[in-house]
């Protein structure tokens, strides 16, 4: 079995792609050494990143980028960041026990081993700008969005799985607690460097009890109004390890933050908000930044029963949000960008269909991840990972 590189979360086109299967496949007679390998994993990720912006987005190529960027990322910290206790607000803290009240998330503790969550997604490019080649003009891309669905599954604490089709691709991630993964048609199996860290879409009110354990050390950052709601901001950003960690040769990852608004008025988390800056640089080139912000409005919170003393037309229930919407702006910029800046914009709404907690069968199997990834391959000169999501 050939060893696998890590986690790669971008669109490749059929050509590349042949290119890469075929040479592989050739590499076990004809012995490809490592330099080649190294080099062909480089040009891959390189010759991507060049021509990504470069012109109009099909329908295929933009069901990719789609399902690269909205479909599975990871949250920027684990479940439980362990942070210094000079860093905890006493302010955060008073909020965080105000959103366990509002959504009664204590329920879970002790009594729930996992959950099972299946929604709907409609996700589109909106458009682009900047990319022409020189020129700043858009492509707006006003067709009809892409449609689809996804199953979720968690078992407390860390373990998840997600599959996602939309547009007739499906894409699949998951963690047994020790390795994240996550499964493409165009790139197969490839294990995520860094940290075990919860899915973000279970933290968009899927998951309050996994929001209190992610926030209950976040730095207050005072009051503002999103979407006519007065909020608390709570802020939580990944430390220099972390970012070390999710960086390669050619990508730096310089940071990654993230912002939880809580409505001072119901006290549940509404709004998401995060964006992470990287550093491209292929050898004898110039740098290249990426800017990736996604901002999630989260609605809809209705209780769900945990047992059956609970009752779904009463207030007894955990409130989990059953809708939201997200948009993302990615943004490259760079002494070797012509037109100056290219950025891209991408929308997803999202709803809930069914929420069931101690879902009998669910057992730790169900996390063991694909046969085909192996977790210890080696580190140097095989990441080529792009930018979006790491």
């Amino acid at each position: 079995m050939g060893r696998l590189a890590p986690l790669s979360e971008e669109p490749i086109n059929e050509e590349e792609q042949d290119y890469y299967v075929t040479s592989n496949k050739n590499s076990s007679s004809s012995s490809l050494s490592k330099h080649k390998l190294v080099f062909l994993h480089s040009w891959r990720n390189w010759n991507w990143i060049k021509n990504h912006f470069s012109i109009a987005l099909n329908k295929k190529s933009n069901l990719k980028i789609l399902l690269s960027v909205l479909g599975c990322p990871l949250f920027p910290l684990p479940v439980h960041p362990k942070l210094p206790l000079n860093e905890v607000s006493s302010s955060a803290q008073y909020i965080i026990q105000h959103y366990t009240a509002a959504t009664r998330c204590r329920k879970l503790e002790g009594t729930v081993k996992n959950v099972f969550t299946t929604g709907k997604v409609a996700m589109i490019v909106v458009d682009e700008y900047g990319s022409g080649g020189g020129g700043s003009s858009g492509v707006n891309n006003n067709g009809a969005s892409e449609k689809g669905c996804f199953v979720m599954w968690q078992m407390v604490p860390d373990k998840w799985q997600i599959e996602l089709v939309l547009g007739g691709q499906k894409v699949a991630a998951g963690s047994n607690g020790s390795v994240a993964w996550r499964h493409t048609p165009w790139l197969g199996t490839h294990a995520a460097k860094g940290g075990v860290r919860p899915l973000r879409r279970a933290l968009q009110g899927l998951d309050p009890l996994a929001v209190s354990g992610v926030f209950s050390g976040a730095q207050y950052m005072g009051e503002k109004q999103i979407l006519n709601m007065d909020c608390f901001v709570l802020k939580l950003s990944a430390d220099q390890k972390d970012l070390a960690d999710r960086s390669d040769n050619t990508a730096e990852m310089i940071k990654h933050s993230i912002f939880g608004y809580f409505s001072q008025r119901s006290g549940l988390l509404v709004h998401l908000e995060d964006s992470y800056l990287t550093r491209i640089q292929a050898p004898g080139s110039n740098p290249t930044y990426w800017e990736t912000t996604m901002s999630t409005h989260i609605q809809d919170y209705r209780p769900v029963p945990v047992d059956n003393n609970d009752d779904d037309n009463n207030n007894n229930g955990v409130m989990i949000a059953h809708a939201g919407s997200s948009t993302v702006i990615i943004t490259r910029f760079g002494d070797n960008i012509k037109a100056g800046t290219d950025m891209t914009r991408l929308e997803e709404s999202w709803s809930i269909d069914d929420v069931a907690f101690n879902v009998p069968g669910l057992s730790m199997d169900c996390f063991i991840p694909p046969q085909e990834l192996q977790k210890d391959y080696p580190e140097e000169g095989l990441d080529w990972r792009s930018p979006l999501h790491r």
